[in-house]
């Protein structure tokens, strides 16, 4: 798996096929996160994923008479905030800068600046682009 630096991971994230998963740099995965590689999951810089997410780039196709898979790479770009339980199904990409409201489940694209929430998520609103942060210096245990 390729990890930038001052990345933070949290304990219990669940990491499927590692070896398909780059993280950029400054990036924070928290706990109970499913990172599914099987198909390729690429998370850009400074991206915060809360609790509970779940990324699939593998799923079963359910018009499938043999009950095959579906993958398809996840690209999440930089500056996303993913909050917590969100559902990421495969072949989406997330644009910089996006916001992914808390319970969403993302079925396609999710353009740059968006904010998006719901089941399936929809866009709401847009984010101010004047991004500049660095995430991974939690100072919690100096």
């Amino acid at each position: 798996m390729k990890i930038g630096k001052h990345c933070a991971i949290c304990r219990n994230v669940d990491i499927r096929s590692p070896y398909r998963i780059e993280i950029g740099e400054h990036c924070t995965v928290n706990k109970r996160v499913v990172l599914d590689g099987r198909g390729g999951v690429k998370i850009g810089k400074n991206v915060d994923i809360a609790q509970e997410v779940n990324i699939w780039s593998l799923q079963h196709d359910y018009n499938s008479p043999t009950y095959s898979t579906n993958s398809g790479i996840v690209v999440i770009e930089d500056y996303v905030w993913l909050a917590s339980r969100v559902t990421v199904l495969p072949g989406v990409t997330i644009g910089r800068g996006a916001v992914i409201g808390t319970c969403s489940v993302v079925t396609k694209d999710i353009p740059p600046m968006s904010i998006a929430v719901g089941n399936p998520a929809k866009i709401i609103g847009r984010r101010d682009d004047c991004l500049e942060y660095e995430l991974g210096h939690r100072g919690w245990f100096k």
